[in-house]
């Protein structure tokens, strides 16, 4: 695979890996999955970043339970997790693995606290304007199951899902400092765990009148 700083495993982190995200002071996340519905469509993929640039992707087979050392990474207190729409991949992670992820920065939570001048908060508007980095979002909507038979387009749109959430992370909370949002925003993501509870139990619109 011609990716620079790039790793594919199987099944779940080996051991070395998972010493190098444990001693990182964040981990970018990100997981695709056969759709967006929690209950029936699974996890395929899991990649990883940390500040160094180093992406891992984690080739997760149908019907596995069990990830020990992702889990520990994931539920490791000293890095904080950054994902974009963080309540999707809290709750695969959740589903699939009974991981409690924490703790946990949402760039697309921030980015609507902090960039209200917009109503553009995917990540590839947000990578745009922040990274001046232009995402190739084609293989989107691809066939993850298929996950040992990846294409290196896949690779590539797999790892550029995490590569820059780290920036992203920064530069979104100077901003949300800046004006005075940092504290909600941090409320926030404390509530993710929660909501993703609900999502799960297929509560609805439970905050309507």
């Amino acid at each position: 695979m011609a990716l620079e700083n790039f790793q594919v495993c199987d099944r779940d982190l080996p051991d070395d890996l998972l010493s190098r995200y444990l001693a990182a002071e964040a981990i970018a996340v990100d997981t695709e999955t056969m759709g967006l519905n929690l209950l029936r469509d699974r996890l395929c993929l899991v990649q990883l970043c940390d500040p160094q640039g180093f992406v891992t992707a984690i080739r997760i087979a149908k019907g596995q339970i069990e990830a020990p050392n992702l889990k520990a990474a994931m539920e490791c207190a000293s890095a904080t997790k950054v994902f974009h729409f963080a309540r999707f991949d809290l709750a695969q992670l959740r589903q699939t693995f009974g991981i409690e992820t924490h703790p946990i920065f949402c760039t697309k939570i921030a980015s609507k606290l902090a960039r209200t001048y917009t109503d553009r908060h995917g990540l590839k508007a947000l990578v745009q304007e922040l990274e001046q980095v232009e995402l190739d979002k084609s293989s989107q909507s691809s066939d993850w199951g298929n996950s040992a038979n990846l294409t290196e387009k896949q690779l590539s749109y797999a790892a550029n899902d995490v590569r820059y959430l780290i920036a992203l992370r920064q530069k979104l909370t100077t901003m949300l400092e800046r004006e005075d949002r940092w504290t909600l925003a941090q409320q926030c993501f404390e509530c993710l765990p929660a909501i993703v509870s609900l999502d799960l139990l297929q509560f609805k619109n439970l905050f309507e009148h």
